[in-house]
């Protein structure tokens, strides 16, 4: 229902249609309740003056019929958009592109490009037109529409209009197509700093190790350029920094950029909103997530409710989330399980999703098991991925490998994250033949590309069943550069058969892949101090305080009855410190009855 205020002033608006000739210019007053009626979507409002508008023989003016198009279309009428604009004798280029921006709104994008068909015959389309459709081609995903609106711009003069290449750059990222971005991108007279992000985004979007790599790259010669990175630069590169597709220090490189940019300041605009909405703070809490802040996410999850009375939606939920299994917080994620439950907001894939990836973090495989097999949600790929990777979490191999077989007999094809998933589990479990022949069925049958994490996970699968020199040959026949990860596996194998040739030759590839990592530097460091090879170690750790690298403590925690106890690597801190190692000490011969290898690099 529309507030009382705003009822009142749509009458008040409409009486001056009578009232105020002697006090406004008529045209003037139209003009006014028009960008009412557009601001407040009042499709009665908008009606009304167009009678008026007609009345006052005012039908024929560009003008106004552009602002009228404009008014029917956000009030989610086109076809009354169309008939203003058939009515209207004389068009010029602005009533043609807001027609066809209306028809975009309301997402009718056939008759948007039938529409820039018919202009092309009678008018010649601009720059606005241009980027218009480009941004609809990318859309829905349309190639060939893509490369019309490319061929139209370089035939008519536009090809050096930065906000019409931008939107094509981005057009072929979103199909695929990055050559040709970036062929684009290199053949641009002049860039912006939003030709830069929309390469580095389109990049960052893509799963191909050698684009990410690329990617990187362009975020340096984007400021050789002498383009400052902006926000946007930032949120598309910050998720991507803990994956392979860089280093794992770019994170941190990044959040010292920003805090030196001053790009963090989202928290005190939020402090200061008089008015926050649920998107204000569940797009709040996703940023505490984003950034592992999980005890902040999860505090503010509360004021929201608490401090503002606001309810969280289903976003808020999916949002909120990770931070509870982050902690291992099964109350709390079983607490957001029940008011989803409350409010009916369980039959959601994404939340069920969610919420089966919790109760795995969280070590109870029988609630995700239930909320998998519940019908009241459609199951997607990623449903399979989270219970199958839940399985394989907690080192249970065959359960993972019969879902996996299950959901290929249901003839869903599986992906990269579900194949990580399997092999993963696999690997934990010793099924070294089993997870061969998966990976061997998903590349030959499946055709799915190996990538730097299923290629980490073959090398796993080789080293923990022995097979050290497979292991190592495998990875000179991979496909993609081998990552930390690739070597991190052939590291843990090493270790676990006691093999100090390949762990000596394994590390040297990983300091290389990883040389600011400073837990690579000391772990080799220790191989070469339990062979007694003393002077090696005072070169390793010459070369750590050279480059200035410096490990930090290891740090585990557990949350008991709402309160989350942190542990140290050596730390007796704890007031219940003697009992902690009471415990370990009873548990670290058990561990090693059952094959666990601690990784050199924590025992420090």
């Amino acid at each position: 229902m529309t507030p009382f205020y705003v009822r009142k002033t749509v009458a008040l608006l409409t009486s001056c249609y009578y009232a105020s000739a002697t006090v406004l210019h008529p045209p003037l007053n139209f003009l006014r309740s028009l960008q009412f009626g557009i601001d407040y979507r009042l499709l009665s409002l908008s009606q009304q003056c167009h009678t008026q508008i007609l009345t006052h023989g005012l039908g024929q003016s560009p003008f106004f019929a552009t602002k009228l198009v404009s008014a029917y279309a956000v009030c989610g009428a086109p076809t009354q958009a169309r008939l203003v604009f058939d009515l209207v004798e004389l068009k010029n280029v602005y009533l043609w592109n807001t027609l066809v921006n209306g028809y975009v709104k309301n997402r009718l994008f056939s008759e948007a490009f039938d529409l820039f068909n018919e202009m092309s015959l009678k008018e010649m389309p601009d720059d606005y037109t241009l980027a218009t459709l480009a941004k609809v081609s990318a859309e829905i995903g349309n190639l060939i529409a893509g490369r019309l609106i490319h061929g139209k711009s370089l035939k008519i003069g536009f090809f050096s209009d930065i906000v019409v290449a931008n939107s094509l750059i981005s057009m072929y990222c979103k199909c695929g197509e990055y050559s040709e971005s970036q062929k684009l991108f290199d053949e641009m007279p002049m860039r912006n700093s939003g030709s830069w992000n929309v390469m580095i985004a389109g990049y960052a979007s893509s799963r191909d190790q050698t684009l990410g790599k690329e990617m990187w790259e362009l975020v340096k010669f984007m400021q050789n350029d002498g383009v400052k990175p902006d926000g946007f630069t930032v949120s598309s590169l910050l998720p991507l920094s803990g994956n392979d597709f860089g280093r794992w220090d770019y994170g941190r490189e990044l959040h010292c950029y920003i805090v030196k940019s001053e790009l963090d300041s989202g928290r005190r605009v939020f402090d200061r909103m008089r008015c926050r909405n649920v998107y204000a703070w569940t797009a709040m809490i996703n940023g505490y997530v984003q950034t592992r802040a999980s005890d902040e996410a999860l505090s503010l999850f509360r004021e929201m409710q608490i401090k503002d009375g606001i309810e969280p939606n289903r976003v808020s939920l999916v949002s909120v989330l990770p931070a509870s299994s982050s902690y291992g917080g099964l109350i709390v994620g079983k607490q957001i399980h029940g008011f989803a439950i409350r409010k009916e907001l369980n039959h959601d894939v994404s939340l069920g999703n969610a919420l089966i990836d919790m109760y795995s973090k969280c070590g109870s495989l029988d609630c995700a098991r239930r909320i998998f097999e519940d019908d009241s949600f459609c199951k997607d790929p990623i449903s399979w991925s989270s219970i199958i990777s839940g399985y394989g979490f907690h080192g249970m191999g065959k359960e993972a490998i019969f879902l996996y077989e299950q959901m290929l007999e249901l003839g869903i094809k599986p992906d990269m994250i579900t194949l990580v998933g399997v092999l993963s589990a696999c690997g934990r479990s010793g099924l070294a033949t089993e997870g061969l022949n998966i990976y061997s069925l998903a590349v030959n049958v499946y055709g799915i590309k190996p990538t730097v994490e299923i290629c980490s996970c073959v090398v796993d699968l080789f080293g923990r069943s022995g097979q050290l020199n497979q292991a190592l040959d495998f990875i000179k026949s991979m496909t993609v550069e081998p990552g930390p990860s690739v070597w991190g596996a052939l590291v843990s194998a090493s270790l676990m058969h006691g093999n100090p040739q390949m762990l000596d030759l394994a590390y040297r590839f990983l300091i290389q892949v990883e040389p600011k990592n400073p837990s690579n530097y000391i772990s080799l460091s220790n191989l070469y101090a339990s062979s007694r090879k003393w002077e090696v170690v005072a070169e390793v750790r010459k070369i750590m305080k050279e480059r200035g690298l410096r490990k930090a403590p290891g740090c585990s925690w557990i949350s008991i009855n709402s309160k989350t106890h942190c542990f140290y690597v050596a730390d007796k801190l704890h007031p219940s410190s003697i009992s902690v190692y009471e415990m370990l000490n009873y548990l670290l011969p058990i561990m090693k009855g059952v094959g666990y290898c601690p990784y050199i690099g924590d025992m420090i």
